[in-house]
């Protein structure tokens, strides 16, 4: 088994070393992956900062360092080399990476595959909160990446061996769930009067047209329409709307419904049976937050809604292959009993200071203006930490005037929870949260963030990274949207990538030929295309820096060249067959038998050695900086080599038998490789492409 990542081996050592020669034991050693295969495999840059502590010249505080470092890496690395002007250029043994191999077992039947990888010894409390979609909404493509980069953190680390708890921060609470519920009731109304949603969609038209029309225009229209409404709530009890069978889809037309005849009503009185119109929508929310007996209708509307719409969106996660369940759905209303006490332990904790005396660190202090509560937040000199564009400082609000609570009181109370009330298998309280959120919400996480540390909350012992991401842009270099202006459909975008992706396979299942590719019926196609399909959106997402806006092109994903999920599919896919072909001619070989030794003479099995070794540094990237891209990199390079390897290195024409075993071996540890990196991304792999 690998004891550790290569590169955290040489770093403990040079750290090691550097502190028994007088450095600081403490300090970054400088231990990097080589730039240039000529100057190595790694390189240490420490002695610069050495010399200067030491009072040496830089090549004479690398000797040192190499004199401390090299009876502990005798078995690990070739004699160092020292080059000007300072640097340590690090070379493993050809021996070391062969038995870092030969110490990777196959898996047990049905156990994970971890290439020989222990886990952390001392394992992180993680929450991941990702994807994040709203009720009675659809998801869109502003959802995927979201969904798509989180879920690649949670299976990252939860690999590495931290205990993660998966968090789906919905939004099922608020001024709008009024209009959701209205919308509820009204659709079921409409589809048992035998309405269909062409007809509902025609109506949302009439509406928006109605929009700036005088008010003679507009009552007429909107009379009607209240009148109607009114005679269906008098024909048919509330409750039976509240039980109705009604999709996604349709629950969300009901609720674009409501939101048009409210833009459209303007200042104009319209009645519903006895309610003013207008106002419906904030007394049936008012209703629902208050809670209690004389309320349990909105309450069954509510949860309806939400059931309907946790299922959709958990429908599409099964089909995307992420890990989201519905119990990790922890939305808005989750929190709201606790809003209450957020606004009390604010208004204690951040009092006024005495700005004439020099502040310890950043500050908060809660403020009322203009009837609203708001935290108006500090640097250690009393300047304020945020301003707005005209250079005033500007405040979180955390509750209005009118009493309502907003985003920042939710997440505060949720932050609250889950670094002190939230329970993991291995104890209480998360010691690393991860928020996955488009870069547009930057300054609200630094701000609800900042005033959780000056509550106190959020000590340093909690690690909390903000993984922010870019926008997915169509041709135009803008938003990606439909041709009507519309944001895409998620399913509409899978629905897509799989077509196109059979037609892809299919196109390419007529050019081979060959027995050992085997025939495929109509199933194992689109079982491919499916895979390759859904690997193809998510893979051309974590390829680049998550930071980056990408034009989203299916040409480009679904290409079978470049770095994309059908070249390393098909990547995978070329290994298995070599398999295929040695049973086909040789019979059944083992390449994990006792006797098996890895040979690595060649530079180009030793090339490919190098790079399998380097799986555990990469995941280490991964899970620290939350750096996906860095994964796909490495697995893009690995199947490159792989190619490079098999072309110089022949597995059934091999010189011995023992070679050729070697050869089998590095063969299937580099598609175990491919395999679990493909998988820590939400890639299935495919036998046959």
């Amino acid at each position: 088994m690998i004891a550790q990542s290569t590169l955290k081996l040489l770093r403990d050592r040079f750290r090691a070393a550097i502190g028994r020669i007088g450095g600081d034991p403490d300090a970054d050693p400088g231990v990097r992956v080589a730039t240039e295969a000529r100057f190595g495999d790694f390189q240490c840059n420490a002695a610069m900062a050495l010399a200067r502590k030491l009072g040496l010249k830089p090549p004479e505080a690398a000797q040192r360092i190499v004199a401390a470092v090299a009876p502990e890496l005798a078995e690990v690395v070739e004699p160092l080399e020292i080059a000007n002007p300072g640097f340590i250029n690090i070379r493993l043994r050809t021996s070391y990476l062969a038995r870092c191999l030969e110490s990777i077992e196959p898996p047990a039947a049905g156990a994970e595959d971890r290439l020989g990888l222990p886990k952390v010894a001392q394992p992180e409390r993680v929450i991941v909160d990702y994807s994040s979609p709203n009720i009675a909404k659809q998801m869109h493509v502003g959802h995927l990446r979201s969904t798509i980069i989180g879920d690649a953190f949670v299976r990252v680390l939860g690999f590495q061996g931290h205990d993660v708890l998966r968090q789906n921060h919905i939004g099922d609470w608020g001024t709008a769930i009024g209009m959701v519920i209205l919308g509820l009731w009204y659709i079921a109304a409409r589809l048992q009067r035998g309405e269909r949603p062409a007809e509902i969609e025609k109506r949302i038209a009439e509406l928006h047209a109605l929009r700036g029309k005088p008010d003679e225009t507009r009552q007429p229209v909107l009379e009607r329409i209240a009148a109607e409404w009114s005679l269906d709530l008098e024909n048919q009890a509330l409750d039976d709307f509240a039980d109705a069978d009604i999709q996604l889809e349709q629950l969300e037309l009901g609720y674009i419904f409501v939101q048009a005849l409210v833009a459209a009503i303007g200042p104009l009185v319209i009645r519903v049976k006895r309610d003013d119109l207008i106002a419906v929508p904030q007394k049936v929310t008012r209703m629902l937050q208050q809670g209690g007996p004389e309320n349990e209708l909105e309450r069954r509307a509510w949860r309806r809604a939400r059931e309907i719409s946790v299922a959709y969106c958990q429908s599409l996660y099964d089909r995307l292959g992420v890990l989201l369940k519905p119990e990790d759905f922890r939305g808005e209303s989750a929190y709201n009993d606790d809003l209450p006490r957020v606004i009390t332990d604010l208004r204690l904790t951040l009092k006024p200071r005495d700005r004439s005396r020099p502040a310890a660190d950043a500050y908060g202090e809660l403020r009322i203006d203009q009837g609203a509560t708001c935290v108006y937040l500090y640097d250690a000199k009393h300047q304020p930490r945020f301003k707005n564009p005209d250079g005033q400082e500007l405040p979180m609000i955390v509750q209005k005037s009118d009493g309502a609570y907003l985003y920042a009181t939710t997440d505060l109370a949720a932050i609250r929870y889950r670094l002190m009330e939230c329970v993991f298998p291995a104890g209480k309280g998360a010691t690393r949260i991860v928020y996955v959120t488009d870069a547009r919400q930057k300054q609200h996480f630094e701000m609800f963030l900042a005033a959780a540390r000056a509550l106190g909350w959020l000590t340093p012992r909690v690690n909390v990274q903000h993984a922010t991401f870019g926008s997915v842009l169509g041709e135009d270099k803008r938003p990606l949207k439909t041709r009507a202006g519309k944001n895409v459909k998620l399913a509409e975008l899978l629905d897509e990538a799989e077509s196109r992706a059979l037609r892809t396979l299919d196109e390419k299942l007529d050019q081979e030929t060959g027995p050992q590719r085997g025939p495929l019926d109509e199933a194992q196609r689109r079982e491919i295309a499916r895979r390759i399909g859904v690997g193809a959106v998510k893979y051309s997402d974590l390829v680049r820096d998550r930071n980056s806006d990408y034009v989203f092109s299916f040409d480009a994903m679904l290409a079978m060249e470049g770095n994309t999920a059908p070249y390393m599919l098909y990547a995978y896919a070329r290994i298995r067959s070599i398999y295929r072909k040695v049973e086909a001619r040789l019979g059944k070989l083992d390449p994990y038998g006792p006797d098996v030794r890895i040979s690595l003479d060649r530079p180009e099995e030793r090339t490919l050695a190098l790079r399998l070794v380097r799986f555990a540094d990469t995941l280490d990237i991964v899970a620290a900086d939350l750096a996906p891209h860095v994964l796909c990199s490495y697995l893009f390079d690995l199947a490159g080599e792989f190619m490079r390897f098999f072309e110089a290195c022949p597995v059934l024409q091999a010189e011995s038998d023992s070679l050729r075993l070697s050869r089998m071996r590095l063969c299937d540890l580099t598609a175990r490789t491919l395999r679990v990196g493909l998988g820590l991304l939400g890639i299935e792999p495919v036998e046959r492409m």
